[in-house]
């Protein structure tokens, strides 16, 4: 008789039954001794390859090359064509000659226009383009709307007034520059005046800037109602032609004048684009990254002020550049601000380029304001834009 119990009888027999040992023996299959007499552990598994990094999308690029090829014939064509026209070539010779590369000059008149009127013109007109561009694509970022453009914090209203009391009350104190002054000046107060009425609390909030923006583009509309009431008729003609817009008073002091405001917002706008981006995540994600928020959007405002001001203090208020720009290029990259910004600086200048050499040829030998043929095509645009928008959304409740 055995000494064992029948407890453990059961257990014996039903051990070589058990499931579970059966199946980790097929799971893990057995394995010949290896040479010292011991059993290799089971294979591991092989090393999986490395992934291949995707390839750098070769799009901004090209579209940089089209910009800027874009900007160079259109600066040429414009420079040539108007009541006096040059032919291209002769421009090309005249530009050579005055670089030391060769080339020849043209007779008196040719060089006189090319050099006194129309380069001026080509040179300011993309400087303004480019300011207000990039202006448009820094406000959309800090706002992250893509409808925001330079002119809904009050910056350009602001700089109107500065212009139309400089005309309105006759002053002179700045000779010539007396209006450019005003202007520049009246814009950065406006937007130091906002942003100082919509803090609280040590910080901003998206939503109270564009309502003090509002509120301030009233009431500089107001100011600039008030000063043409009490104008007489010469003055009224002047605030009016300024209001609408226009390049026809360029010259080269006014190309140095907004030169140094427009390459320093330029320059700097750029290193923004990364903070540009995390900012998009929204404001809180932005904070985790380690984003100074409040401190990111001032200093932003202020590149754009800097831009905006500069821009209407020599040319008017020119209106949808910010707006229409910066978002062509969203529509054809997408909205990464590393191409974004500077990219916008250069369909900016393209675009005004283009509008200028319209508005100096389409009523020849009248000339049409500039910032109303922007306005006649960028309202319908931003129609479009608002419809565009409400579809994908689905409404706006």
């Amino acid at each position: 008789m055995s000494g064992r119990s029948p407890q453990g009888a059961e257990r014996t027999a039903a051990a070589p039954s058990d499931p579970s040992s059966d199946s980790a023996s097929e799971e893990t299959p057995r394995r010949a001794p290896g040479p010292g007499g011991t059993t290799p552990g089971p294979a591991e598994p092989a090393p999986a390859a490395p992934a291949k990094p995707r390839p750098r999308s070769r799009k901004p690029a090209l579209l940089t090359v089209a910009l800027v090829a874009a900007l160079a014939v259109l600066a040429l064509v414009s420079a040539g064509t108007g009541a006096y026209r040059i032919p291209l070539g002769d421009v090309l010779a005249s530009v050579q000659h005055h670089l030391g590369l060769g080339g020849a000059p043209l007779d008196r008149v040719g060089e006189s226009v090319l050099w006194n009127v129309r380069l001026p013109r080509v040179v300011l007109a993309l400087l303004v383009g480019a300011g207000l561009g990039c202006a448009g694509a820094l406000m959309q970022g800090v706002f992250g709307n893509p409808l925001a453009e330079p002119g809904v914090i009050g910056i350009s209203a602001g700089a109107a007034v500065g212009a139309v009391a400089a005309i309105g009350l006759g002053l002179s104190f700045f000779g010539n520059w007396t209006i450019t002054v005003c202007a520049f000046v009246a814009g950065l107060i406006t937007v130091s005046s906002v942003y100082l009425l919509s803090r609280n609390g040590g910080k901003t909030e998206v939503v109270t800037l564009i309502l003090t923006g509002i509120a301030v583009n009233a009431f500089a509309g107001a100011l600039i109602g008030l000063f043409v009431f009490f104008a007489d008729s010469g003055q009224v003609n002047q605030i009016t032609f300024w209001q609408l817009g226009s390049l026809a008073q360029a010259t080269w002091p006014k190309v140095l004048a907004v030169l140094p405001c427009a390459l320093a917002g330029l320059l700097v706008a750029p290193f923004y684009a990364r903070r540009l981006d995390l900012l998009a995540l929204g404001e809180r994600p932005a904070r985790h990254l380690g984003i100074d928020v409040e401190r990111l959007r001032l200093a932003l405002i202020l590149v754009v002020a800097l831009l905006t001001a500069a821009a209407v203090a020599v040319a008017g208020v020119i209106t949808f550049i910010g707006l229409l720009v910066p978002h062509l290029l969203r529509m054809a990259n997408g909205p990464g601000h590393r191409f974004l910004v500077p990219g916008s600086a250069l369909a900016g200048a393209v675009v005004l380029i283009a509008g200028d050499l319209a508005a100096r040829t389409l009523a020849q030998p009248a000339e049409l304001p500039l910032g109303v043929l922007t306005a006649l095509l960028g309202s319908p645009f931003f129609f479009w834009l608002l419809r565009r928008t409400r579809r994908k959304q689905g409404g706006w409740a």
